[in-house]
């Protein structure tokens, strides 16, 4: 019963176009870079017809964890991984997702080894439906039932070194080229079932995650996906680097990155979030109140206008600097007596001196006619 629930779930995993292999690393931001890739040694190739799929750091609830790098066989002839990648993304490292597809796409310029310098996979490529490997990194030293091999100097343009995410500071600087912008819009197929029960171990194994491991896993590689223990299973050499305290931004999350997606606007939504948020408090808090605190109260776009409204003159104040300082310094001045009858007719104004009318000279002009 457990194990047709199991199977349920794997298929309708299966039939979204891009399913989280790493479930715990989609639509958190984090703001603190993943660790190096550590230096382990790819293990021999079991079989014919198997894609290298490198190992990566995944996110989970005690931090990051590190899903083994393993031989898969892929969803069908033709068809080459992807790896997902790290990349720092409007202040935070964002995930993105690995998918199968007939064109390897951008996987952020990351060194992963074994063939994937950062761009493209020199490991080997299909022919006839049948895959031809690269023994110049390829592991098929001990195997005998590997005839389609050929071998092909690798040339790394890039500098060699455990950076496991593009961008920021310390991040690898890369831009996905022509062709690897169309093998992102093209057809791609998701993980294979091994590859997401690989990943769900590897999150439940404590052993490997970075805060126990510090960047060293136990079980850095195998020969077969979600095979933990026993021949094939490859231990790390050593760490890539020093493992960094990893804290994510609680209540900030970032949505998944697809291929071929333009990195979202985090500030910009988380802003409008908020608003949203404040807005429908505000509204809730309207609702609860009763009929008897609102009646008589202006509406809210009323007390609204009344708060932005400027005061009137009537309204306003008087500044210091506006008031008058005459009454002031009348109101400040001692108070005289009433004066007396005397000083009341000192102060009189004297009157005019009559002066007597002016004698009419007669008119030269003569009498009217």
């Amino acid at each position: 019963m457990r194990f047709a629930v199991g199977a349920i779930i794997v298929a309708l995993a299966l039939s979204f176009p891009f399913p989280s292999h790493a479930q715990v690393s989609v639509g958190i931001t984090i703001t603190t870079a993943p660790p190096a890739l550590p230096d382990y040694e790819q293990p021999p190739i079991p079989a014919p017809g198997v894609i290298w799929v490198p190992g990566y750091w995944a996110w989970g609830d005690d931090g990051y964890y590190w899903v083994p790098g393993s031989w898969v066989q892929p969803p069908e002839p033709g068809l080459l991984w992807t790896p997902p990648w790290w990349g720092w993304e409007n202040g935070v490292y964002r995930f993105h997702e690995g998918y199968w597809g007939p064109q390897v796409g951008f996987y952020g310029g990351i060194d992963y080894g074994y063939g994937y310098t950062g761009h493209g996979y020199e490991g080997g490529y299909w022919r006839d439906r049948q895959f031809y490997y690269n023994r110049s990194v390829t592991n098929i030293s001990n195997t005998t039932n590997i005839t389609n091999v050929y071998n092909k100097t690798v040339v790394n343009n890039t500098t060699v070194n455990h950076v496991s995410f593009n961008g920021g500071r310390g991040g690898v600087v890369a831009q996905p080229t022509a062709q690897e912008r169309a093998a992102a819009n093209a057809h791609h197929a998701a993980p294979t079932p091994a590859q997401i029960q690989a990943a769900r171990m590897a999150a439940q194994d404590r052993e490997q995650h970075a805060a126990v491991n510090h960047g060293k896993p136990p079980v850095a590689a195998t020969q077969k996906a979600s095979q933990f223990k026993g021949p094939g299973v490859v231990a790390a050499r050593r760490a890539g680097g020093p493992v960094p305290r990893a804290e994510p931004e609680r209540g900030s999350r970032a949505q998944p990155a697809r291929a071929g997606e333009r990195p979202a606007q985090a500030e910009v939504q988380k802003k409008a979030e908020a608003q949203q948020r404040t807005e429908a408090q505000q509204r809730a808090a309207a609702q609860r109140r009763s009929p008897e605190e609102t009646r008589g109260q202006p509406a809210e776009h009323e007390q609204r206008a009344q708060a932005e409204r400027p005061p009137t003159n009537a309204e306003r104040r008087p500044t210091p600097a506006e008031r008058p300082t005459a009454n002031i310094r009348e109101a400040q001045a001692p108070r005289r007596p009433p004066a007396t009858a005397k000083e009341q007719e000192r102060s009189k104004p004297e009157a005019p001196e009559k002066r007597p009318p002016a004698e009419k000279k007669p008119s030269d002009e003569g009498p009217p006619r």
